[in-house]
């Protein structure tokens, strides 16, 4: 490999706006996130469903379904 073509990878604060915070290696500096493994619906298996302005309502009333 070539000598002076790569970045150097330092120490990095990575933190989410839920609170949590790591640390991981990085060109780019601080990083801050606004969902992490620690409040993704995914990884937590808490589902967060938003409804603004009525919108599942809607959907359901265009197409004829039951809420369930």
């Amino acid at each position: 490999m070539k000598d002076g073509i790569h970045p150097v990878y330092n120490l990095a604060k990575v933190s989410c706006a839920c609170g949590n915070t790591f640390e991981t290696r990085t060109a780019v500096g601080e990083i801050k996130v606004e969902i992490c493994s620690a409040c993704h619906p995914f990884y937590t298996g808490k589902q967060k469903l938003i409804d603004t302005a009525g919108r599942v309502e809607k959907y359901y009333k265009k197409y004829n379904l039951d809420k369930k």
